[in-house]
C-alpha cells in the first residue's frame, strides 16, 4: 500500500494586469525593440492523490486427499531450505508485497510514510495534494521572475513515529525476537527456517521438518536480525503435530518472548502478519488475512516419515519456502499461528526448483502449540489426544470410516479404549466431532489433536444407515511411534 503524488498542469497565471482599455500605448523606449516582453514564470500546478493497495489472492478448501503427492527434492542452503509444505490432495505442494519554474524544474515532494488503514491513507494524499496544490500556485504568483521552490517535510524516514497497531509498529516490535534456523544433518544436508522466542530460558519454537536434519546429531544454528548467531541443540519434536522446540546454547539475557494471542478468538477476515525467510531472505515480513479456519491439512516433509495432520489457519499472506516455523501475528502483534505449510498449482520459479506462494498458507493454531511446546520442554515427547480406532486415510466426502482390520494386523478399535468404551465398533463412520463435520480420517485425526487427552468429545457416526452420537473421554499416546 502506497501514496503518490503526481503533478498536474494548470493555466500560467498572467506576470502583471492588462492595461485599461482607454489607456494609451506606452511608447517604446529608444533602443528597446517593440515587441519584446520579460519572460514569466510558469505557476505551480496542484499534485493529484492516489492510493494502491495490493489486493490479496482468494482462497478455496484444500482437498483432503491421502497419502499426499510426493514433495520437490529436499532444498538445500542459500535460502530454499525447509519450508512450508504443500497440503494433501492438492497437488505438488512443497515443503513447508508539468511542474516548473520558467529555469527550473523542482523536484516533486516525497510521499508519505506507509499507514494502516486504506481510508486514513486515501484521505491524507487527497488533503496532501489539494494543499500542495494551492501552495504552488500562489509561490509562483509571487516569484515569477524566477527561480525555483521547493517543499520539503519537517522530519526524515528516520523520525517518523509508527502508532501501534500498524504493521510496521508490530514488525519493528516482533522482528528481534524471530531467528532464522539453519538444520543440517552429520552428512551436511539440510535447509533453513524460521522460529521465535518462546520465553526467557532460550527456547525457541519453530516447526519440526525445519529442524528435522539435526535431530540426531546434526549442526543446528539461529541467527537474530542484529547478526547474533547462536548454536543451538533440540530439546523435543512432534513429527505429527510439525512442531519443535529448540535451546540456544549461552542464550542471552534480554530475549524477549512474543506474547501468544489466542487462536479460537481468530475470526476469517482479521489481518495477519508473517515473519521468515523466504528463499533465505531472512527477516521478511508479508502480510494478508485470514481466509479460513478449521482448514484441515495432511502434509510431509518428502524424507519418506509419517505424515503430520493439522486443523490450519488458512492465510493469504506470502509463506514460502523458508517461512516455515516462523510466527504468524494478529494486528496487535500476537502470535496466532506457525506458519507450516503452502499449497502450490507448480513447482519451480526462482531457479530453485522449489514451490511458491499463490496464497494459500496453513499454520498451526497457536493455542494446539503452545501445549505441545510445553510439553516437549518438560518430557522432550509429544503426547497425542486419541479415540483408540484405525481409520481410513482414503479420500472420502462422507466421513472416518473405522477400518475392518487395524494397522499390523492389530485390532481395529482398542479393547478396552475410548472407542471401545464409547460402543463404537468397526465399519462404523464417523461425521462429526462436536460441532466439526468430519469428512475424511486426516481430517478426523487433525480435530482430535487440537483437544488434550482427558477432554470430553461428542461423536456423531453412522451404522446401517442410520445416525447415531456417543460421548467419549480422549485417551493419550506419548511419542511419535
Amino acid at each position: 500500500m502506497s501514496t503518490e503524488n503526481e503533478g498536474t498542469a494548470v493555466p500560467p497565471a498572467p506576470s502583471a494586469p492588462p492595461p485599461p482599455a482607454d489607456a494609451p500605448a506606452a511608447s517604446v523606449p529608444q533602443g528597446a525593440h517593440p515587441g519584446a516582453a520579460p519572460a514569466a514564470g510558469d505557476p505551480y500546478g496542484p499534485p493529484a492523490a492516489q492510493a494502491h493497495q495490493g489486493a490479496g489472492e482468494s482462497s478455496s478448501a484444500p482437498d483432503p486427499s491421502w497419502p499426499p503427492p510426493p514433495p520437490p527434492a529436499a532444498p538445500g542452503y542459500g535460502g530454499d531450505g525447509a519450508a512450508g509444505h504443500g497440503a494433501a490432495g492438492q497437488g505438488g505442494g512443497g515443503w513447508g508485497a508539468g511542474w516548473g519554474a520558467a529555469h527550473q524544474q523542482p523536484a516533486p515532494k516525497k510521499g508519505r510514510g506507509r499507514g494502516g488503514l486504506v481510508a486514513a491513507v486515501l484521505v491524507a494524499a487527497l488533503v496532501a495534494g489539494g494543499l500542495g496544490g494551492g501552495l504552488g500556485y500562489t509561490l509562483a504568483e509571487e516569484n515569477d521572475s524566477g527561480g525555483s521552490t521547493t517543499v520539503s517535510s519537517s522530519t526524515s524516514g528516520g523520525n517518523v513515529k509508527r502508532d501501534p497497531g500498524t504493521v510496521a509498529a508490530v514488525a519493528a516490535a516482533a522482528l528481534p525476537s524471530t531467528v532464522t534456523i539453519e538444520a543440517a544433518s552429520s552428512s551436511g544436508e539440510g535447509g533453513t527456517g524460521t522460529g521465535f522466542v518462546f520465553d526467557k530460558q532460550g527456547h525457541i519454537v519453530t516447526n519440526n521438518h525445519v529442524v528435522a536434519d539435526a535431530v540426531d546429531g546434526g549442526n543446528l544454528t539461529a541467527t537474530f536480525p542484529n547478526g547474533k548467531k547462536y548454536d543451538a541443540e533440540v530439546v523435543g519434536n512432534a513429527q505429527g503435530y510439525d512442531v519443535a522446540v529448540i535451546k540456544l546454547k549461552n542464550a542471552p539475557s534480554d530475549l524477549k518472548p512474543l506474547t501468544l494471542g489466542n487462536s479460537d478468538d481468530v475470526a476469517v477476515g482479521d489481518s495477519t502478519i508473517a515473519i521468515g525467510a523466504p528463499f533465505g531472505l531472512s527477516n521478511t515480513v508479508t502480510t494478508g488475512i485470514i481466509s479460513a479456519k478449521n482448514r484441515p491439512v495432511a502434509s510431509s516433509d518428502g524424507s519418506g516419515s509419517k505424515a503430520s495432520y493439522m486443523s490450519a489457519l488458512q492465510t493469504d499472506a506470502s509463506i514460502n519456502p523458508g517461512n516455515s516455523g516462523g510466527p504468524l501475528l494478529d494486528a496487535q502483534g500476537n502470535v496466532i499461528g506457525i506458519n507450516s505449510a503452502i499449497q502450490s498449482t507448480s513447482n519451480g520459479g526462482f531457479g530453485t526448483g522449489q514451490a511458491g506462494s499463490i496464497g494459500l498458507g496453513f499454520a498451526i493454531p497457536i493455542n494446539q502449540a503452545k501445549y505441545v511446546a510445553q510439553e516437549l520442554i518438560e518430557t522432550g515427547k509429544p503426547v497425542y489426544a486419541k479415540i483408540g480406532a484405525s481409520v481410513s486415510l482414503e479420500d472420502t466426502t462422507n466421513g472416518a470410516q473405522i477400518t475392518e482390520q487395524g494397522v499390523g494386523g492389530t485390532e481395529p478399535v482398542d479393547p478396552g479404549g475410548p472407542a471401545d468404551k464409547a460402543g463404537l465398533k468397526p465399519g462404523d463412520v464417523i461425521t462429526k466431532l462436536d460441532d466439526r463435520v468430519i469428512d475424511s480420517g486426516p481430517t478426523l485425526i487433525g480435530e482430535i489433536w487440537t483437544h488434550k487427552p482427558g477432554d470430553e468429545v461428542t461423536i456423531t457416526y453412522e451404522r446401517g444407515g442410520k445416525e447415531h452420537t456417543t460421548e467419549l473421554t480422549l485417551g493419550s499416546r506419548v511419542g511419535d511411534s
